[in-house]
């Protein structure tokens, strides 16, 4: 029997995996952080903490015939740019502290969800496809840097045998978010009428329920060694907002130019940080909405079956979920 072990099984896209294996009629343990609740009713729970190696051991207890599945979703994601002694050791001292202990129990295969941070931009307009180095060195932002040391470590652990696996989500957006996302904070104040302004650009979104699916095909089909991007498609902001004020009755705020944004994004910010919220509108965000760059699904399609749905269904879900959850 295959029991899979979710970690960070109270987030976003941790939840989703849990959901997407349960509908599956697979076996979960999922790992919750000491004050989190389960999300998703139906799996078993450990409470504990990658920074803390001795809570995980409850985490890989297995009957004497089970194989170990892992799906290590647990990070910190952070778009102030800024690197924190906290995001470090959650995502790369944390995701080192499972490598290890997936070798200890000799797990049948991990998957470590990477991001396409972790890949270096050009700078110039580019379709990117997956690469096979990874170093914080030539990344830019806290976040991208710890998602490309930790990408390396798994991918050294699978050069010396370990059966391991990377996938590159690009933005997740999607229903089931309880935590606010930065994605899903920005529907969620345009919904409230606490979004004055969006600014001119996009990025590549993808859906939480395909990424899940994503993770659980890396799993199951994903060679040894291999990264997979797992994108879904470049969307203007003003669009994804478009799209949700069909659904809630709302106009669509006026798009600032960059420039501006640029210079009102301390004063963003601050209105942000004053409703107890992170800020969407950093440096760090704002040129990440100007990236030139594209990501190519062509190989997780080709090796995993990755397949995504429309951004139209995606709103859609995501504003029902939100119209009908309330923090």
């Amino acid at each position: 029997m295959t029991r899979y072990i979710v970690t960070g099984a109270a987030g976003h896209l941790g939840s989703t995996v849990v959901r997407v294996l349960l509908e599956r009629n697979a076996v979960v343990r999922g790992l919750l952080l000491p004050h989190e609740q389960p999300a998703v009713p139906g799996a078993e729970y450990i409470h504990g903490d990658v920074l803390k190696p001795e809570s995980l051991y409850p985490l890989f207890q297995r009957a004497k015939d089970e194989r170990l599945v892992v799906i290590h979703t647990a990070g910190l994601i952070d778009v102030t740019g800024e690197m924190s002694q906290r995001l470090y050791d959650v995502n790369v001292t944390g995701t080192k502290n499972v490598l290890a202990l997936c070798a200890k129990y000799q797990v049948e295969k991990l998957v470590y969800v990477s991001s396409v941070h972790a890949i270096p931009e050009t700078g110039q307009p580019t379709l990117q496809t997956e690469i096979t180095e990874f170093s914080p060195e030539t990344v830019v932002g806290g976040y991208a840097k710890t998602k490309a040391e930790a990408t390396q470590a798994v991918l050294d652990a699978a050069a010396n045998g370990l059966p391991a696996v990377v996938v590159h989500p690009s933005g997740i957006i999607g229903p089931y978010d309880e935590g606010r996302n930065h994605l899903i904070q920005m529907v969620w104040d345009f919904m409230e009428g606490r979004l004055p302004t969006c600014v001119k650009g996009g990025y590549d979104l993808v859906d939480v329920r395909d990424v899940a699916a994503g993770c659980v095909a890396a799993a199951e089909r994903g060679r040894v060694g291999e990264c997979y991007i797992l994108p879904g498609g470049y969307h203007e902001i003003r669009e994804i907002l478009g799209l949700g004020a069909v659904l809630c009755g709302k106009k669509v705020p006026p798009t600032l130019p960059m420039p501006l944004a640029r210079l009102a994004e301390p004063v963003l910010g601050a209105m942000t940080r004053k409703r107890g919220q992170h800020p969407l509108y950093t440096k760090y965000s704002l040129d990440t909405v100007e990236s030139k760059t594209r990501f190519s699904s062509q190989k997780a399609h080709e090796e995993l079956g990755y397949a995504t749905r429309s951004i139209q269904a995606t709103i859609r879900d995501t504003v029902q979920w939100l119209k009908g959850y309330r923090p």
